[in-house]
């Protein structure tokens, strides 16, 4: 069925400083041109949400490609999973440490093997016979975030420390869902995980049903912030299905944040779409990078949505 199409983006949800507010909307911003081109040339929504989070993978302000938070040992982990909402079709890698853009990967997996999930030097394998190249570590590192690791480290706060997913502490995991003008939805969420995360931990952004979920019956969900709480309650799939059961995306979306924090004391994000267009932006931290485009509007911002 022709629908009218959308894209909604979020960068990141915590306590953020004024200091980095205007490099997030610009990184949002950004984003959503991306996708926007796509819709808006008849594309499809999982080639929008594709190209949305490349963008921010490439921007060094959001925890994803390069400039992605330090794991203990003071390397760039990688996860990122994309859904198509009309196949069910998902692609997700987790633990890779040498892809500069990790959804890239993700879609390939899901166009071109039979598999949902690739990890760590199994994932990057795949990348390369599938034509993307690989790069150094190194070259994923920013001189931010090896200061930021040592100002943490030298804290002295135990590696099993909740004060590891403080709100105040960032948290830019970036997501991306869609729909296209053919009535598909889609979403994509990729991130460089916790700061000071011990190797090879897995949060919730490139599980699906977690962080990421889209079914074209339900919605297209993507969250951010603390993945260990989120995985528990295998949020993104939750608040779909509320949107099957016939809440709005406006309200399933609150509703997902308040059952994260009273369930588990959670905190994070989460943007919400159906197939009708309707969306949800919900967040329990102080600010979320968020930005949305509709054939009547186009926003972006950092507070709560009103």
């Amino acid at each position: 069925m022709p629908a009218e199409p959308v894209l909604v983006i979020h960068g990141g949800a915590w306590a953020m400083p004024d200091s980095v507010v205007e490099a997030h909307l610009r990184g949002v911003r950004n984003a959503l041109a991306a996708g926007w081109r796509v819709l808006g040339n008849g594309g499809s929504a999982l080639d929008a949400v594709e190209e949305a989070v490349v963008v921010m993978e490439d921007d060094e302000i959001f925890d994803a490609g390069r400039g992605s938070f330090l794991n203990r040992d003071g390397r760039v982990q990688l996860d990122a999973l994309i859904m198509d909402g009309a196949t069910l079709r998902a692609g997700g890698v987790g633990c890779v440490e040498h892809l500069r853009n990790p959804v890239r990967a993700a879609r390939k997996i899901l166009s071109e093997s039979p598999h949902v999930y690739f990890v760590g030097e199994g994932a990057e394998r795949f990348a390369v016979e599938h034509g993307i190249k690989l790069c150094r570590n190194e070259e994923l590192v920013i001189p931010r975030e090896v200061q930021r690791l040592q100002e943490f480290q030298a804290c002295g706060i135990d590696k099993d420390s909740a004060d590891l997913f403080a709100a105040t502490i960032s948290h830019d995991t970036v997501g991306a869902v869609a729909l296209d003008s053919a009535g598909n939805l889609a979403s994509a969420t990729s991130t460089g995980g916790t700061l000071n995360k011990a190797p090879g931990r897995l949060g919730d952004s490139s599980l699906i049903g977690c962080g990421c979920y889209a079914d074209n019956k339900s919605a297209a969900a993507s969250t951010t912030g603390w993945g260990e709480p989120m995985m528990k309650l295998v949020l993104a799939k939750w608040a779909a299905d509320r949107v099957l059961s016939g809440s709005l995306p406006e309200w399933a979306a609150a509703e997902a944040i308040s059952y994260l924090e009273s369930r588990v004391n959670g905190h994070g994000g989460i943007i919400l779409l159906d197939a009708r267009g309707q969306f949800g932006i919900a967040h329990n931290a102080p600010r979320m990078a968020w930005a949305v485009r509709t054939m009547e509007r186009e926003e972006a911002g950092v507070e709560r949505v009103k």
